[in-house]
C-alpha cells in the first residue's frame, strides 16, 4: 500500500458546510448594514480562511473597522450556528471507516478557524480521525506547509507516505508545498476545470473512487 496516512481538507471535501457558511456571512453582512451575497459568491470566497472570506464578501473599499466588525459578528454567529445545515457528504463516513480498517491514519487540516473545526469534527467524525486542526495562532495557514507538518508530527506519519485530499486550488498548492501527493475531489467548492487549472492531476468524483485511489 502506497500510503500510511491521509490528511483531508474539511469544507467541501468531507463536510458539506457551504449553506452554513453562506448564512453566517450574510448574517454578519446584514447586521452591519451591508448587502448580502449569493451562495455561489460565497462558494468562490471560501478556502483561504475567514478573514479573506469576509474581505471578499464586503463591498470594495469597505473601511477596515467595518471589516473587523463583520468578522467579529460572523465569528459569534458561526460559533453558535456552524452545524445547522452542515453534514458529511454521502459516502464519506463509509470511506473513513474503510480506510481505518486498512490501518491508514486519517486527519483533518483546514483553514477554517479552529474554534469551528474542533466541534464539527467532534460532532461528525468522532472516532474517525487521528487528529484535526483549523487555523490557529502561530501556524501559517494553507497553502503553507506548516500545518501539514504539525499534523504529520501528531499522527506519526511521513510526507512521502501521506496524501493530501482537498477540493480547491489552495489544497493542491498545500500538497505541493508539503512535498506530498495530492488527490483532488470535484464534489466540493471547486469544479474539475478549476482543479485541473490549479495543477491537480488526480481527481476523484465520489468517496468510493477516492478510497480506491488511496489504497491502490
Amino acid at each position: 500500500m502506497k500510503y500510511d496516512a491521509v490528511i483531508f481538507d474539511l469544507d467541501g471535501t468531507i463536510l458539506s458546510t457551504l449553506e452554513d457558511l453562506a448564512d453566517g456571512t450574510n448574517y454578519a453582512l446584514q447586521a452591519n448594514g451591508l448587502a448580502t451575497r449569493t451562495i455561489d459568491e460565497v462558494r468562490r470566497f471560501v478556502g483561504n480562511g475567514v478573514r479573506l472570506l469576509i474581505e471578499r464578501a464586503v463591498p470594495e473599499n469597505t473601511p477596515l473597522e467595518i471589516i473587523d466588525k463583520v468578522q467579529a459578528t460572523f465569528a459569534e454567529y458561526y460559533t453558535a450556528n456552524c452545524s445547522v445545515k452542515t453534514k458529511p457528504y454521502d459516502g464519506v463516513l463509509e470511506m473513513l471507516t474503510n480506510l481505518r480498517k486498512r490501518g491508514i491514519k486519517t486527519a483533518v487540516l483546514s483553514n477554517k478557524p479552529d474554534y469551528a473545526v474542533q466541534p464539527l469534527c467532534k460532532q461528525y467524525f468522532d472516532g474517525y480521525l487521528d487528529a484535526a486542526s483549523g487555523e490557529v495562532t502561530g501556524i501559517t495557514k494553507k497553502p503553507a506547509p506548516d500545518g501539514v507538518y504539525r499534523i504529520l508530527d501528531i499522527i506519526g506519519a511521513k510526507a512521502d507516505r501521506c496524501v493530501y485530499v482537498g477540493d480547491s486550488d489552495v489544497d493542491v498548492l498545500t500538497a505541493k508545498n508539503s512535498k506530498m501527493d495530492c488527490i483532488a475531489v470535484d464534489w466540493g467548492f471547486r469544479d474539475r476545470d478549476n482543479l485541473t487549472n490549479a495543477g491537480a492531476t488526480v481527481i476523484a468524483s465520489t468517496p468510493e473512487e477516492l478510497f480506491e485511489l488511496i489504497v491502490k
